[in-house]
């Protein structure tokens, strides 16, 4: 199958699958944008004036997505999306009935559990409605989104959440702060309750979106031939290894075994302590680092790549081009995934060709 703005799609698809296989495939994986050659100067579709419909309008979001990966060159690894953004509106917690209130850039989910005692709270008593408004506009959007995306792009599944962060918006995270010391076993009856709501998002999506292209992706512009997330729990920033351990991985570990591929996206420096055990889920194929914003390069944190790599699982790093040669320098370009960007498709193409002559399959000594 051919993609109008990935030319080189089936080739890129055989990547990907060494990729996620630990394979070597002559250099590492890596995925560089850049301004596209010869596209003729035009102005981007105007933002409508409304903020419902800046994220709820098909034309303009059709348009807007047409624009950006027309002028777009897609190197190596990096794909065409076809993406509306992540409004906040089309996430579990708001098919489960959270409020949501649309901003400009994002949108916000009020808490609809507010008893003392988490305990006293049946879980059992969410349930997807299938009126739900939210739940509804979902499934629609993503059929539209699927017949402009044929043959064009891929289609994002979304990000419509995971283990831990679902449960802080229904809950609200001080809340669940409290809620993890006071009823850890609980917490992860109700977590375990919410991923299986997880599977069954995730299968209607998927047969939507298999509609415009084979395989998945989502938020996190990895592809795969089968089911494939980036799975996350952004509220294990606030927590210690122990919890994460006694509450929250058993159900990580759920997820992962349900999917064909993930990735898991350690967001932030005070996640890293969280890597360990990450790293011995034995489905998880891939993590990636983040050290997240104002904070220094992933480089900076080599243990921790090199932590991964040792382990023998895949490892994603979104650096400036500058550092890639540096990272090829440190890093086995064996499972090594480098997420780049330059200024122009010549220099984008030079990059690619260099890559090449940089990566090494070096053995990564200790953990």
């Amino acid at each position: 199958m051919e993609l109008l703005y990935k030319p080189d799609w089936e080739e890129t698809k055989d990547r990907f699958e060494a990729w996620w296989a630990h394979d070597c495939f002559g250099r590492c994986a890596i995925a560089v944008t850049a301004p596209k050659d010869l596209v003729p100067t035009e102005e981007p579709p105007p933002v409508p004036e409304t903020v419902e419909d800046r994220w709820l309008n098909t034309k303009y979001i059709g348009a807007l997505n047409d624009y950006v990966m027309r002028h777009t060159f897609y190197g190596g690894e990096a794909l065409p999306v076809w993406n509306p953004g992540y409004p906040g509106w089309a996430t579990i917690a708001a098919f489960l009935g959270c409020p949501v209130t649309l901003q400009d850039t994002t949108g916000w989910l009020d808490p609809i559990i507010n008893n003392d005692d988490l305990t006293e709270f049946d879980y059992r008593t969410l349930v997807i409605q299938p009126d739900n408004e939210w739940w509804v506009l979902a499934q629609k959007m993503l059929r539209f989104r699927a017949q402009e995306a044929k043959g064009k792009s891929l289609l994002s599944i979304g990000a419509f959440g995971g283990c831990g962060d679902t449960l802080a918006w229904l809950r609200g995270t001080g809340r669940l702060l409290y809620d993890v010391l006071d009823c850890p076993d609980y917490v992860r009856e109700f977590e375990e309750y919410l991923m299986r709501q997880w599977f069954g998002v995730y299968d209607t999506f998927y047969d939507i979106v298999t509609e415009a292209a084979d395989g998945s992706t989502c938020w996190f512009t990895l592809w795969s031939p089968g089911k494939f997330y980036a799975a996350q729990n952004d509220f294990s920033y606030m927590i210690s290894p122990r919890l994460l351990d006694e509450v929250f991985i058993p159900i990580i570990e759920m997820q992962t075994e349900y999917l064909d591929h993930t990735i898991y996206h350690v967001d932030g420096v005070n996640a890293f302590v969280h890597v360990d055990a990450l790293c011995e889920l034995p489905r998880l194929q891939a993590l990636q680092i983040l050290p997240g914003t104002g904070k220094p390069s992933p480089l900076y944190y080599m243990d921790v790549l090199k932590k991964v790599q040792a382990h023998g699982k895949n490892l994603h790093i979104t650096i400036p081009a500058s550092e890639v040669e540096d990272a090829l320098a440190n890093l086995s370009a064996k499972g090594l995934f480098i997420e780049t960007w330059c200024a122009s498709e010549e220099e984008a193409r030079e990059l690619l060709k260099n890559a090449e002559k940089w990566s090494r399959d070096r053995k990564v000594i200790g953990r």
